[in-house]
């Protein structure tokens, strides 16, 4: 059912709804295309036509749904940036205000994340930066929103662990480092090495390391 121009409901065919679904196949298989040529040969040696050839699409279909290649890596980042924070935001805002669950929340970065979705780790980290005002502000919005995620899980354990940070923005400070060291070690581990072996042990280590700083930040 939907509404139309008088506020009525009216019946939407099944051809429509095949068609709607239709489109939506074929925009999702253009933004898969995009994805693993964008992580495999970098955004700027993917074109357009090798991505309606792996996507087994027209160009013209292609620009139907995407107005250029910056337009598809805008909505490309958008739907990673999304994917990242409702696997690792979700488990900082929803962790138990423990130091165990804060760093089971840090952990699922590695093992969620990292491990299930290299592809997607490599153009948010790798071929987004560095692009157009555009992408970048794009960027910019989805780190401000995971550092808030990270910032709240340590305001909501110092309050329950009885503690007090030194200074007013240390949280965010904490935030800020968490996230990008989890970005550095994505790259440098998971971008430029292959230690599939190793990444919980690096996990381990990191977490490790931010569970000292949190405790050399604490004013009691």
């Amino acid at each position: 059912m939907a509404e139309n121009g008088n506020g009525k409901s009216r019946v939407v065919s099944k051809s429509a709804l095949r068609r709607q679904r239709e489109r939506e196949q074929r925009y999702q298989t253009i933004l898969a295309a995009a994805e693993k040529l964008f992580a495999s040969e970098g955004y700027h040696g993917a074109s357009m036509e090798r991505i309606a050839e792996l996507a087994e699409v027209s160009v013209g279909t292609v620009y139907f749904y995407f107005k250029n290649k910056e337009d598809l890596l805008l909505h490309l980042l958008n739907e990673i940036a999304y994917t990242l924070r409702e696997l690792v935001g979700s488990k900082f805002r929803q962790s138990d205000a423990t130091m165990e669950g804060f760093k089971n929340a840090g952990l699922s970065f590695f093992s969620e994340f990292c491990t299930r979705y290299p592809e997607k780790l490599a153009i948010i980290f790798r071929e987004s930066v560095g692009q157009s005002p555009g992408v970048e502000a794009s960027r910019k919005a989805f780190l401000d929103k995971f550092i808030g995620d990270v910032a709240g899980a340590l305001n909501r354990l110092a309050d329950t662990l009885g503690v007090s940070w030194r200074r007013e923005h240390t949280a965010e400070v904490l935030a800020v480092s968490i996230v990008g060291m989890y970005e550095r070690l994505a790259y440098q581990y998971l971008i430029w090495q292959d230690p599939s072996a190793d990444l919980m042990d690096i996990a381990d280590d990191a977490l490790s390391f931010i569970e000292g700083g949190l405790k050399n930040l604490w004013g009691g």
